[in-house]
């Protein structure tokens, strides 16, 4: 008896090993997964309403080909937009030359795929409601003396698709970033943000990227005169102050005075819709490496008399 137990117990043994010797060695078979799509189709849900089933002739060891095969749960791949192809209805359709971008995320590591089975497939995305609003950056930021910002701080996206039901997205009228806080900068500065997330609507971004160029500058100052703009020939038109300081702020190092290229103004069609008799100036041909400008006198008291024939 203790004879044939042992027979018993090295046959075992050895058909173990002859199994497992021959289950890692590779193969290439047919496997079914069933898989979820999701994707950033805009104005529709963020996954597809049912998985589909999507098979394949793969590569891989005989141990993983029987995991694949015998998985019960659906694998979730998220789909580019590009590579769904609207086909009526609900439905989009991914060709197999596409899908096989996504193969090691529907088939896992270790697989290789050979050949899909279909020429495509095809996901249902429902219709959601939706509208697209402008994101807000939340900053707090000082510079270094005789440094500044050359410009506002630059987003990307800088706006997102909001979902939800119609009265929820009545009161979106824009995403903000969480804040963002910065001390003395003399450099140009960039990096990545959450949105703030708003409740009871989902957005098509949860991040954006963000820019902040920095300049230094010099400041410089120069009397200029007020002139005036679109005044009728027999209109006689006058602005008080007629001169004033005006104070340039100049991408260092600055090339020219300003004050020699630009033109202060008041617009006398600007003054017609005023109701007090009093204007802000205008400035025309700054040059472009002006970052910035103000009048010591911004805004100017003007008198019209009509010329008497």
């Amino acid at each position: 008896m203790k004879r044939w137990t042992q027979f018993l117990l090295c046959f075992l043994l050895s058909g173990g090993i002859w199994l497992i010797h021959n289950l890692s060695q590779k193969y290439t078979g047919v496997v079914s997964v069933s898989v979820a799509a999701h994707s950033g189709l805009k104005g529709r849900s963020a996954s597809a309403s049912t998985a589909v089933p999507v098979s394949a002739r793969c590569s891989a060891t005989g141990f993983r080909l029987l995991r694949l095969n015998h998985q019960n749960r659906d694998v979730h791949i998220n789909v580019n937009e590009e590579d769904l192809v609207f086909s009526g209805g609900d439905r989009y359709t991914v060709s197999a030359a596409e899908m096989a971008k996504y193969s090691s995320d529907i088939f896992g590591e270790g697989v290789d795929l050979v050949t899909f089975l279909n020429q495509s497939y095809t996901f249902e995305f429902q219709p959601e409601n939706f509208k697209t609003v402008p994101v807000r950056p939340v900053f707090s930021v000082s510079y270094k003396p005789q440094y500044m910002a050359a410009g506002p701080m630059s987003l990307s996206p800088d706006e997102v698709t909001v979902y939800g039901d119609a009265d929820q997205l009545a009161r979106v009228d824009e995403v903000l970033t969480k804040t963002l806080n910065f001390n003395d900068l003399s450099k140009s500065i960039s990096g990545a943000v959450k949105l703030v997330p708003v409740p009871g609507v989902r957005m098509s971004d949860s991040d954006v990227t963000w820019s902040l160029s920095v300049v230094r500058y010099v400041e410089l100052t120069s009397d200029v005169t007020i002139g005036t703009r679109n005044v009728p020939p027999d209109v006689s038109f006058s602005v008080y102050p007629s001169r004033t300081q005006a104070t340039f702020k100049c991408l260092f190092p600055a090339k020219t005075d300003p004050a020699s290229v630009c033109e202060f103004y008041v617009d006398y069609d600007e003054f017609l819709k005023s109701e007090s008799g009093r204007c802000v100036a205008r400035a025309a041909h700054m040059p472009s490496y002006v970052l910035g400008w103000n009048l010591e006198q911004d805004i100017f008291d003007c008198m019209v008399r009509e010329e008497q024939e």
